[in-house]
């Protein structure tokens, strides 16, 4: 049986030192709770580190300890930490991802590191995986894995979900090491983001810093197809709901309300971190009660610092700054029955957080940018009685998701300031309606549901993958298909040009067929059993230039035109061309804007193509025209299509379907080829009997029976046809 293994930088348990053994407990987290649905289950596993330096004789009982659990260690020396975890994923990858980029510290000998330790995962990984597993892969520790295990294990399904943001490709580019991380991660099959600006951003860099063709948000890449998608994070509502209700945190609730009485209280909990925002936050608080002494003595910002990287000069300073901060605000607005702060450089358990989610009038979170921040869910869950106001950063992933919060700027502090009145101020109808509808989003959307969705969609890329795999045109498949075609009387070959072929040429002119292909061609015209065409996009003068001289049957501009052997060119009859003078005006206006673009005209379709526009610019401008010509087209019947580069507007009534019945038409065959690579092809697929032989180039989905890598593939397969005949 296939199974499911899940990697990340840390395993899901806590190992303590007690008086005289070591002590196992799993962890508490979201994560692991929700993935405790998949690697809990018989035959799945859990790798990661254990979050400890383990001594070299202790290693083995260390492992069998985990494997009861279904975990499995990757051991690291204190060296592997210092470099891989401390060193490039928190001086490079964090900081650059986080938009901070001036913190980053650009070290070769970390980099070494990172990529050593990517590869001591990627050797235990190979020492459990079989054909059919999959594999999950979490975070930015782990960015040079999935194509580690996909050159390795190349059929196995890979998918990576990153947990923090991930930066415009501007900010990206600056990392010396971009293109072999971007690499890391297109070994996946799926890659996971929390927001769709994540997901944007990651395209532009794979776009731009690589090169690769983007269809949607399916990147193309060395024969495969790479989805790329939010799937925003949920927590484990239902545990934060009921804890709650728990007798030990109402008395925690009560002994917090007796120290703070008649006060509202203001509630934030970080880890002390410079994403986070806190600096901003108290001097928004400041300039708060600056302006507004009126909630002098009955407000109080309770304030959670959890301890971070104390040892890093970075945060060494935040924390000092912080100090310094609440010192001066609480010198010169306190009392000596009113603390304006009150600050906690510590980390409280769950029961205590929860407490203090209970009783907080106001959750403010200024995160300076975060993956998705599940502080705030965290006290839309535990707010039973639907009271309760929550201040967001529109810069965390969550307000992407939680509208109904008061959505604010952390960097403008008057808008901060201004919504810590809103919210003490909200009439409670108000109030409630806004937190019961957050609270209705996160219960739907709750952490099994975000694991249920991920795992669901990568089933479905397996499918196709599966399914595309075995339509794949490989030595026993073409030799079924030669068979077939020695033993039929009458053939017909349909062939598309340019890409399937011809490769894509920059100057469409270009793309001129060379002696090989022509002497292809010739084989299959010399076989008086088949009716060889070349059924094309391409103008008619063009066929006509390139293949005029030769015994074949030419269809152009989609159908427009149709030549049939020694014949003259015959033009369908019925089209318009009435509509072209609008919409060729419309398109020389996105020529004007776009640099490197261009129009080709032909007799009854407009081609905008963008394929030398700078890379990003093109798609942009291309999905800003169709928007315009959606306007244009429905009065003319005219028909849109969203190419390789190209946008084409073309008569509804002209395709290449209705091209190819014409020829069923005319005679009877009993053995049918097509091949194309294109959306314009999947017309001629599904008008075709279902004996024939459809084949699509490259992993597209489509309504081919079968599939082809790429053009020198295609090439060789129509060779081996002439030659076993």
């Amino acid at each position: 049986m296939s199974k499911t293994i899940i990697v990340s930088n840390r395993l899901p348990v806590k190992i303590s030192r007690g008086d005289s053994r070591l002590e196992f407990s799993p962890s508490e987290g979201g994560l692991a709770t929700g993935l405790g649905s998949i690697y809990k289950e018989q035959g799945n596993i859990w790798i990661g580190w254990p979050g400890m330096v383990v001594e070299e004789d202790i290693k083995g009982f260390v492992s069998e300890k985990l494997k009861e659990l279904n975990l499995v260690p990757v051991f690291l020396t204190e060296e592997d930490i210092t470099g891989y975890y401390e060193g490039f994923s928190n001086e490079v990858l964090w900081p650059v991802f986080h938009y901070i980029s001036t913190y980053a510290r650009f070290d070769l000998d970390k980099w070494e590191s990172y990529k050593n330790v990517n590869q001591k995962f990627a050797q235990i990984i190979s020492q459990y995986i079989e054909p059919g597993d999959t594999v999950w892969v979490h975070d930015y520790q782990l960015l040079l894995l999935p194509n580690i295990i996909r050159e390795q294990f190349p059929e196995v399904s890979i998918a990576f979900f990153q947990h923090i943001p991930f930066p415009s490709q501007e900010l990206f580019r600056m990392i010396p090491w971009r293109k072999e991380l971007l690499s890391g991660i297109l070994g996946a099959d799926l890659v996971g983001f929390h927001t769709y600006d994540d997901v944007r951003h990651f395209i532009s860099a794979a776009t731009q810093l690589l090169d690769l063709h983007i269809d949607g948000s399916i990147i193309r890449m060395d024969e495969r197809a790479i989805a790329v998608e939010p799937f925003p994070m949920g927590i484990d509502s239902r545990k934060f709901s009921e804890l709650s209700e728990s007798n030990n945190v109402k008395e925690i609730e009560n002994r917090i309300k007796s120290s703070y009485k008649n006060q509202r209280i203001l509630l934030s909990i970080d880890r002390l971190d410079y994403s986070k925002g806190i600096i901003q936050r108290l001097e928004a608080y400041h300039q708060f009660l600056e302006d507004n002494s009126e909630y002098h003595e009955k407000v109080v910002l309770f304030m959670i610092v959890v301890p971070s990287r104390d040892n890093v000069l970075e945060y060494q300073r935040l924390k000092d700054e912080v100090d310094r901060l609440v010192g001066n605000i609480n010198s010169q607005h306190g009392k000596y029955d009113w603390t304006p702060v009150a600050y906690f450089y510590n980390s409280f358990p769950i029961e205590y957080l929860s407490a203090l989610y209970n009783i907080a009038d106001v959750c403010l979170v200024t995160s300076m940018r975060d993956g998705m921040n599940l502080v705030c869910k965290e006290y839309i869950a535990s707010r039973n009685d639907n009271t309760g106001v929550l201040i967001l950063s529109e810069m965390a992933g969550a307000s992407k998701e939680l509208n109904d919060a008061l959505i604010i700027n952390p960097n403008n502090l008057h808008e901060v300031k201004d919504a810590l009145v809103e919210a003490l101020n909200m009439p409670e109808e108000e109030m409630r309606d806004r937190m019961s509808t957050m609270r209705e989003l996160i219960f739907k959307y709750n952490i099994d549901h975000w694991v249920k969705i991920y795992m669901a969609r990568l089933s479905e890329l397996i499918e196709i993958k599966t399914s595309m795999k075995t339509r794949l045109v490989k030595e026993q498949l073409r030799n079924e298909i030669a068979q077939l075609y020695n033993q039929a009387s009458k053939r017909l070959i349909l062939l598309d040009y340019d890409g399937t072929l011809v490769g894509f040429k920059k100057q469409i002119d270009l793309a001129s067929p060379d002696r090989d292909l022509l002497e292809l061609l010739d084989k299959f015209i010399t076989d008086k059993k088949n009716t060889t065409t070349i059924i094309s996009g391409r103008k008619h003068q063009t066929l006509e230039k390139w293949f005029g001289s030769r015994a074949l049957y030419l269809v152009a501009e989609h159908g427009a035109w149709t030549k049939d052997i020694n014949t003259a060119w015959k033009k369908k009859q019925g089209l318009s061309d009435s509509w072209k003078e609008e919409v060729h005006q419309l398109m020389d206006d996105f020529c004007d804007r776009t640099p490197g673009s261009f129009i080709e005209e032909k007799s009854y379709s407009l081609v905008w193509h963008y394929r030398k526009v700078q890379k990003g610019l093109g798609p942009l401008r291309a999905n800003n025209l169709m928007d315009n010509l959606r306007y244009i087209i429905p009065s003319y019947g005219l028909q849109l299509l969203n190419g390789d580069k190209v946008v084409e507007v073309k008569q509804s009534e002209v395709n290449k379907g209705k091209a190819a019945l014409q020829l069923l038409e005319k005679e009877k065959f009993d053995f049918i080829l097509a091949i194309g690579d294109d959306y314009t092809d999947e017309d001629t697929f599904k008008v075709l009997p279902d004996s024939a032989i459809t084949i699509k180039v490259g992993n597209h989905l489509s309504s081919a029976r079968f599939s082809i890598k790429n053009q020198l593939e295609v090439r060789a397969f129509l060779k081996s046809l002439v030659t076993s005949s």
